[in-house]
């Protein structure tokens, strides 16, 4: 009777320890509340990242970056964002770098209402996550 005994316990054991690590898991898995960007399915984030990419397409910045962020006359921002700051990011898109090309965007509302948004999105990018393409909001 005592070897039954025991294997009820060490089966009550090892179930403790798989719920306990399933619970640990579902909840790493979800998207942290203040995270820079959330993504769905590649193509799905949430409203402050779809207003930047909607700034993006608005300003038409894949003339110079590239459709994909590529870069072409500018540079890969797929790159760029890997090693860029936010503070770095919002002195760029506000004053430009007219010695290479890209003019300031300081005097634009969209940019200054979306700038956090858009640095959310091509952030996104450069990590991978959201892929090129339309965007759709997260249900």
């Amino acid at each position: 009777m005592g070897s039954l005994k025991l294997r009820v316990a060490k089966w009550s054991i090892g179930f403790l320890v798989m719920s306990i690590a399933a619970v640990c898991t579902s909840a790493n898995d979800a998207p942290a509340a203040d995270a820079l960007y959330q993504v769905q399915d590649g193509n799905k984030v949430d409203e402050k990242t779809l207003k930047g990419w909607k700034t993006w397409r608005a300003l038409a910045c894949e003339r110079c970056h590239g459709a994909e962020q590529e870069g072409m006359v500018g540079p890969s921002l797929v790159e760029s964002m890997k090693k860029l700051s936010k503070e770095d990011f919002h002195t760029t898109i506000m004053n430009g770098r007219p010695e290479k090309g890209m003019p300031p965007f300081n005097t634009s509302a969209m940019v200054n209402e979306n700038w956090e948004g858009l640095y959310a999105y091509l952030k996104g990018r450069s990590d991978g996550k959201i892929q090129p393409g339309r965007l759709q909001p997260m249900q």
